[in-house]
């Protein structure tokens, strides 16, 4: 039985697309549906670049409040780009229990919530937005499929690209 679903996305070009999935699967199972998004750390260059230009006190606030306010103002612009995709359908916002934006790999956060919200289904999309149909299966998705403890329902952009070119 699926009453929940955690759709990963990356707020890529085909997120509606895989956002659409994951919709018609909490409709038809009337299951809660979770929305995460993994952002990356900042990488070294950056942080070292800051570091040259802002003094501790500075940075470290930075750090610790701004990576919050960063993380909430993601989570309202994932919330406003499903009401405008979704138009008329506002009721499958309904079906939207959370939005949550949190720091990581994509895998890791991923699986992470998968497990700490015990759903019953992961649904993913098989690229990430850089990724070409030349790549059969993007890393997160790769990673995703590979380690998570409950069934995943990948959704191949692949085929999607395809249809979008005719």
């Amino acid at each position: 039985m699926i009453r929940s679903l955690l759709y990963a996305t990356d707020l890529g070009l085909y997120a509606p697309y895989v956002m659409q999935h994951a919709l018609t699967l909490a409709r038809a199972f009337n299951a809660e549906l979770y929305v995460i998004h993994a952002v990356e750390p900042m990488g070294l260059f950056a942080e070292s670049v800051l570091q040259s230009y802002l003094d501790e006190s500075t940075l470290t606030n930075l750090q610790n409040q701004g990576v919050t306010t960063v993380m909430a103002n993601i989570e309202q612009k994932v919330l406003a780009s499903f009401r405008e995709e979704l138009g008329e359908g506002q009721q499958d916002l309904a079906l939207i229990r959370a939005v949550r934006v949190r720091q990581g790999d994509p895998a890791e956060v991923i699986l992470d919530q998968a497990e700490r919200l015990a759903v019953d289904l992961v649904i993913v999309g098989s690229h990430s937005q850089g990724a070409g149909a030349e790549i059969p299966l993007g890393r997160t998705a790769a990673r995703v499929l590979q380690l998570s403890k409950v069934p995943v329902y990948m959704v191949p952009l692949s085929q999607h690209l395809g249809r979008r070119k005719a």
